[in-house]
This record gives structure tokens, sequence and C-alpha cells, in this order.
């Protein structure tokens, strides 16, 4: 079965007497040279673990499964298990999990993460894996071309997503999917971005980084004075500045100063 052909979709989603679900963000990617973007930009080796979130009818999952050693596949609408298990049942190194990804305990061992999801997914994903005891050594996400530009950008326009990735990573844009490349074809285009984690951070201080900086873009129009800078006068960083222009070593010179003073 060709999984990218819109009349072999249609008639599988039939047979099943299922249809595609707003609310879970469910369009199906049907263009293969996205596909072929997605895990070229995922690097996937030979020896890999990936955890896949969001396979949907598993036109993607094949694709990792042929280059990966192990998947681990994630889906939480359990009316897709059905068909992912006849189009999936090929291929013996996938795991298949009905489950919310929110949920998941990642492993102890090394792996990567793969994801198609909907933007309103895309921070709790991001932080519920970045924050876990062993994150990821990569992250590929598909996801809305909007929300991934803010996934990428820095100060001065750095938006709370693009902090909370660049606590624990570097994110990128690697390409571009257009809204055709889907079935139902949604109203936006997509992104495909690329996270490269590192250490560099403990998870403690960037839990408190990000406390704090969830005041201060609570409403980024205010500059810090406003927010938290309210009321305190020797701050290390200037207290005219709004949040968007903050760097990571701001934002750390600034909850290294909320810590010494409640000493």
């Amino acid at each position: 079965m060709d999984l990218t052909n819109i009349d072999q979709i249609t008639q599988l989603l039939k047979k099943h007497k299922l249809h595609t679900k707003k609310h879970l963000g469910q369009n199906f990617l049907i263009d293969r040279s996205a596909l072929e973007e997605i895990v070229k930009a995922a690097d996937i080796q030979s020896t890999d673990h990936i955890i896949e979130v969001g396979p949907g009818l598993g036109v993607l999952t094949v694709e990792i499964a042929e280059k990966a050693k192990k998947v681990t596949s994630i889906e939480i609408d359990s009316a897709l298990f059905p068909i992912l298990k006849d189009t999936l049942s090929q291929h013996k190194n996938i795991d298949l999990l009905n489950e919310d990804a929110l949920q998941f305990r990642p492993p102890k061992t090394p792996y990567k993460l793969v994801a198609n999801i909907p933007y309103y997914i895309t921070s709790p994903l991001i932080n519920h894996f970045l924050q876990s005891e062993n994150p990821p050594q990569t992250i590929t996400l598909l996801i809305q071309k909007e929300v991934a530009e803010k996934a990428c950008q820095l100060e001065p326009k750095a938006s709370i997503l693009s902090l909370q990735i660049g606590l624990f990573g570097n994110a990128k844009i690697v390409g571009i999917i257009k809204a055709e490349s889907f079935f139902p074809a949604p109203k936006v285009d997509s992104a495909i971005i690329h996270i490269e984690t590192h250490n560099k951070i403990s998870i403690p201080e960037a839990r408190q980084i990000l406390s704090l900086a969830k005041r201060a873009f609570s409403n980024k129009r205010k500059k810090l004075s406003n927010t938290v800078l309210r009321e305190i006068e020797d701050s290390p960083i200037d207290k005219d500045l709004r949040p968007q222009v903050l760097s990571i070593k701001d934002w750390q010179k600034l909850n290294n100063f909320f810590n010494s003073s409640k000493k």
C-alpha cells in the first residue's frame, strides 16, 4: 500500500470507518520528497533507537524503521491502531504504543526523537523530553512554519519557546514543507526543525530560569522594570529591556542575582 496516495488513504480510512480529527491536528504527510527530507534531517544511523511521536498512518514510521535499529512509535489516537498494526506489520523493529507522549517515560539508553505534531503540543512535548532524566541526543520536528520560526529565533526576537529550547540545545530550520504536501491540506505551511541537545545548563537551573522568564514573557511588551525587576534597584540587567532581547547568559545572570538575594 502506498501511504502517500490520497485515494488509497481515503479507502483505508473508509475501511476502518475513520475520519481525520482536527482537534488532534491530523494531516497526513503524502509528499515522498518531504519524508526523505525529514529522515535526512534526523540523521538516522543503523544503531539508533528512534522515538517517534504521532505516526498517523505510519508513512514516516516505515521510512525511519528502514534505517534505524529500533523504533518506538507513540500514537495517542487508539482509533488509528488497527491501521498502524496493518501498515507496520512487516517491520519487526517497531514497538507501537497507544499512549499520550507527554506521559511517556523516555528510556535510560541513548535515543533520538522524531515527531510530526500539531502546534499546540510543540512546547509541552519539547519540555517533557528536554527536561527528562535522559534527554534525546537530537530532536527533529515537523511543525507549523510560524511555530518553527518562533522556536528558532534568538534575541532580539526571542520567545519563551526559543528560550525553552536554547537552554538545552541549538535549533535550526532545515526545510519548509508546503501545505499541499499533506492530506487533508492545512491552511499553513510547515517546517522541519532540528535540535542538537547539550547539557551546558543543569535542569534545576533551567527550570528556575523558565519560571522567571514566564513571568517576564507574560507581557513581552512590558519592560523588565514592570515585571520581574519591579522594585529591584541593583539589577545586573538593564531594567528598561524587554524579555525578547535577553540572551541565555542574561537570563543566567538574572537567575543568579535572584538566588543570591535570597541568601
